[in-house]
């Protein structure tokens, strides 16, 4: 008995420190394999820091140059309007400003010094932007502006809009709401003396709907009209054969298309060559609200930099050779809109 009891005693205690130190290496190893998912999880998120610090990096560089290159097509662009300021005359689509830029890669444009051989490196920056653009003339549409005259709504320019509305198809009762909500923008406006709520006037075609078009009709209507700050004459050198039909009454859709065949064998250098074309409708076109040259344009760029594409519009003025800027929207292409609108004077 005593020998059995030595036994089991004896091998109790040593199934006992077996499996003390069973439990302490079992410990030890989970110890270890938590210290290593430990390091690998901070390792990973070390990496994953620094990879999205660079990512961050490199688009606010992309979208910096983009800025300072699409600021340099609208320098550029206003230039040409400035040179062809110079050179006087009528506003017409065989200017060079009314030539379109095609999509072209940037390094194209840059001066490369012969004497050095300069070229531009297919692993340069510039040598992977692609840019476009377009100038067009703002006074080739009818301005929604021009329905008020002063605060009162102008009948000629309701009767054009009028006739645009009945052309496309759409409802006149949305004409109607439109004028009456710029009739009362304006007579509230904050230089109203009468102490009256401040309303906004549109700025830009889109805001039309908080004036009571659909976005329908803000779609269709969108070739054939603009907003301007102040009522402008529509530019018959350059208007569409729907424009001048809407804003000359009398005159037949027909007879307006073959207006702009006419001006595209030999642009209208005045008024009085228009009339020529315009026949029983020639009377019409010298009341002021037409004309042959332009002071409002419209600047659209496009630059594609790797997987970066940027487009802005910007409405510039044109008073003499001075051209300056009036707003600038700029949308980041495939992705949701991100429009930033400044209002800059140059």
């Amino acid at each position: 008995m005593k020998s059995t009891r030595f036994v089991n005693g004896w091998g109790g205690r040593v199934l006992h420190a077996a499996s003390s130190r069973w439990g302490q290496q079992g410990a030890a190893l989970l110890a270890a394999m938590l210290t290593v998912t430990l390091v690998a999880t901070l390792t990973a998120a070390s990496l994953w820091q620094q990879w999205r610090a660079v990512e961050v990096e490199t688009a606010e560089r992309s979208r910096v140059q983009a800025a300072w290159v699409l600021t340099g097509a609208l320098d550029w662009s206003r230039l040409i309007l400035r040179e062809d300021a110079r050179s006087g005359g009528a506003d017409h689509l065989a200017e060079p400003w009314a030539i379109p830029l095609q999509e072209a890669r940037l390094s194209s444009f840059l001066a490369a010094d012969r004497d050095n051989n300069a070229a531009a490196d297919d692993s340069d920056a510039t040598a992977q932007a692609f840019l476009s653009g377009q100038i067009s003339d703002l006074q080739a549409r009818l301005n929604a502006m021009s329905l008020l005259d002063g605060k009162a709504i102008s009948p000629p320019d309701l009767q054009s809009f009028a006739r645009l509305f009945n052309l496309l198809g759409l409802p006149p009762n949305e004409l109607n709401t439109l004028a009456e909500n710029l009739r009362f923008a304006a007579d509230t406006s904050p230089d109203n003396q009468s102490g009256g709520q401040a309303s906004l006037l549109p700025q830009s075609l889109e805001q039309l709907r908080w004036m009571g078009l659909s976005a329908t009709s803000v779609a269709l209507l969108a070739p054939y009209v603009t907003v301007l700050p102040t009522r402008t004459p529509l530019n018959l050198n350059t208007a569409s054969a729907q424009a001048i039909y809407a804003s000359l009454p009398g005159l037949e859709l027909a007879d307006a298309q073959r207006l702009v065949r006419a001006r595209e064998q030999s642009h209208f250098r005045s008024l009085e060559d228009a009339a020529v074309q315009l026949g029983s409708a020639a009377d019409a076109a010298k009341q002021g609200r037409h004309s042959v040259a332009s002071q409002y344009f419209e600047v659209r760029g496009r630059l594609r930099l790797d997987a970066l594409a940027l487009e802005e519009r910007s409405v510039v003025q044109r008073i003499g050779i001075e051209v300056r800027t009036l707003s600038r929207q700029r949308d980041s292409l495939g992705q949701p809109a991100l429009a930033a609108t400044d209002a800059v004077a140059r």
